[in-house]
């Protein structure tokens, strides 16, 4: 099948410099959809600024939009360093990339050379205004989308993998509004409320592998597209639609949520999360209605460092402070994405904690772009000296080396055969090696995947999207994971943290080591030690004390008590329970051993409890010491203040 790029007599020159590459061509990676030079010009998103901007930033789509990564697709530093393996390692390939980094170049004709180097500046502004409401539903039936969609000579099966549909009219703008009142054309669409206009570039597939009936992914032939273009006949990179289509998120009523979906109650399709519904105005245009299902236009994921090397590279290009105000939505995202459940039981050894966590997305967590990104547990026990005695999943911020010994890592692992490997290799002046690899253009297994399915989850299902766990398991209807680990009995302190990374070290330090073309993987390298080596967000925290457990004094004669909140910033309640009537006297004392404050002395019967208010002391350690006759219990309080 011959491409547009051909008729455009574009020769590609540069893949005969490349030390080592597959011989694939821009046909390898065909995809139908419109082709380059079919979809009319674009406007540049300050032409929509005048009327979508300058007015709310709280709630305009002009500023909203500047802040989100879909603005600054073309400009991601990670993606540009990706771009040139790609190329690396199959030739051209990087045309798949621009598809949806770069829409409005790659349709404009300018994705080839595919390291980019065509594109404008204006291309660099990724997912616009112009290319997003001008999308048509591959699907649709409405005449007016049916006269342009009889024009291509393939029509995508399906959305997803970037085979978009985009009109050629330039005047008329497509949204989910019949009531606009607006200066231009508006042509009213349900695509824009629906989760497969999403699915146009977060369903991603390898064209160049089809799945084979023994459930492996074999190269297609040299020069020769996917067989069906069926998103589930070729090979996996990204299944975010996809397991949003398969969760009971994907249903009329949708899922009850408290911090997510902005004025609505129930979440059901992904604009519902990442475009939240908000009360203002579309536009600053008198006469247009007020609105409280407007879309905010922030489309925010999880990417909270990406951002701030865009607003170092761009700084003349960019709106800093919309970045910046992006930068607290991922965050805020982030720490709305899991429930943390930590539980902890004394045992004659030490203690026993069980983690769960909950994921509250309607997708995997995490989900998206598997190279690099991944979702950990950080426990760490320290003894009452507040000295560490157990620790997993530790990370160290200045080397970025997380310690992946008996840790859990929520990821999604990729690599090649060894029959692409061997392939790879033929020309001699590279040698790939099979199994788990970084090479995503070459890459035609998944080695791992145990990241938490959302709710609806059944095996059956994910493994018909390509998306079942991998050297993990899963019961059907799981949304949560549970992680057990046994601590020393010595343990005062637990803290749990949930943690997740944009990417890691391996792979920035991939992406400078593998590339012999440019110098954009050292320029990347020496972006991400110089802002921090993309630090992991803390999604959920939790201390626990373990004076929070009731504690046992046997020598007393079954007697025990319980003390609590602890730590405390104003009442501290101390319970005592014992199957016998005897002398008990409770003392305050500081940590240096100064007795200050006194709360009785007599005859304690079972269940009685004493109240010690703080409000008289500084925040710091005290000791609370609980006399019986014969024995005396001491633990420690932490106030805070």
């Amino acid at each position: 099948m011959k491409s547009a790029y051909e008729k455009l007599g574009v020769v590609f020159i540069l893949a005969l410099f490349l030390i080592s590459a597959v011989a694939t061509s821009i046909d390898d990676f065909f995809l139908p959809g419109s082709q380059p030079g079919q979809s009319g010009t674009f406007d540049a998103p300050d032409n929509c600024a005048s009327c979508h901007g300058n007015y709310d930033t709280d709630v305009e789509p002009m500023y909203n939009w500047q802040g989100s990564v879909m603005a600054h697709a073309a400009r991601d530093p990670l993606y540009l360093a990706s771009l040139t393996i790609a190329n690396q390692d199959a030739h051209q390939s990087g045309d798949l990339c621009i598809r949806c980094h770069a829409p409005a170049g790659w349709l404009s004709g300018r994705s080839v050379p595919t390291d980019g180097s065509a594109l404008t500046d204006q291309d660099r502004e990724g997912i616009d205004c112009h290319f997003c409401h001008k999308l048509i539903d591959p699907a649709s039936t409405t005449s007016i989308d049916l006269d342009y969609l009889n024009t291509l000579s393939i029509v995508p099966p399906q959305s997803g993998n970037g085979m978009y549909v985009v009109d050629s009219d330039n005047k008329a703008k497509r949204g989910p509004y019949n009531d606009t009142n607006a200066k231009h054309e508006v042509i009213y669409s349900t695509f824009y409320s629906e989760s497969t206009l999403c699915a146009t570039c977060h369903d991603v597939s390898n064209p160049a592998f089809t799945l084979a009936p023994d459930g492996t992914y074999v190269p297609n032939e040299f020069g020769e597209a996917s067989p069906t273009f069926n998103t589930y006949e070729m090979f996996p990179v990204e299944r975010t639609y996809s397991e949003w289509s398969m969760s009971a998120y994907n249903s009329p009523e949708g899922v009850y949520s408290e911090v997510f979906g902005g004025n609505k109650g129930n979440v059901s399709t992904c604009q519902d999360c990442h475009m939240k519904d908000v009360t203002g105005y579309g536009c600053n245009k008198n006469g247009v209605p007020l609105r409280n299902d407007l879309p905010l236009h922030d489309m925010t994921g999880g990417n909270t460092f990406i951002p701030t090397l865009v607003a170092q590279l761009y700084p003349d290009e960019v709106n800093i402070d919309a970045i910046n105000a992006g930068i607290i939505r991922a965050e805020g995202m982030l720490k709305n994405a899991a429930t943390m459940n930590v539980e902890v039981e004394a045992e004659a050894e030490g203690f026993e904690v069980s983690v769960e966590i909950i994921n509250e997305t309607g997708h995997k967590l995490p989900s998206g772009y598997p190279e690099g990104r991944r979702m950990w547990i950080h426990l760490t026990a320290y003894d009452e000296n507040d000295a560490i005695i157990y620790e997993s999943g530790s990370y160290d911020t200045q080397t970025a080396i997380l310690n992946t010994e008996n840790a859990k890592i929520y990821e999604a692992k990729l690599g090649m055969s060894q029959a692409v490997a061997d392939a790879a290799s033929l020309d001699g002046n590279k040698t790939y090696t099979a199994g788990e690899s970084f090479h995503f253009v070459l890459n035609n297994m998944i080695i791992k995947d145990n990241r938490i399915p959302p709710r609806g989850f059944t095996n059956a299902n994910f493994e018909a999207i390509q998306s079942a766990p991998v050297a993990y398991s899963y019961e059907d209807g799981a949304y949560s994971d549970i992680t057990v680990y046994d601590l020393p009995l010595e343990t005062f302190r637990i803290n749990t943290q949930l943690l997740y990374q944009t990417t890691s070290k391996e792979y920035i330090e991939f992406l400078r080591d593998e590339n012999t073309t440019n110098n954009l993987g050292q320029e990347l390298y020496d972006l991400w030690a110089n802002n921090g080596k993309s630090v992991p967000v803390i999604m959920n925290e939790n201390d626990f004390y373990t004076d929070n457990l009731t504690i046992s004094n046997h020598s007393a004669e079954e007697a025990a008590l319980k003390i609590y909140p602890n730590p405390t910033n104003e009442i501290l309640y101390i319970k005592h329970t014992s199957k016998i009537i005897e002398p008990i006297s409770i003392e305050i004392y500081t940590i240096n051993g100064k007795r200050i404050d006194y709360l009785g002395k007599g005859v304690k019967r079972d269940n009685d409890k004493w109240i010690w208010n703080t409000g008289n002391v500084s925040s710091g350690i005290y000791i609370v010491s609980f006399k019986y006759e014969n024995t005396t219990i001491s633990k420690r309080i932490i106030v805070r203040k």
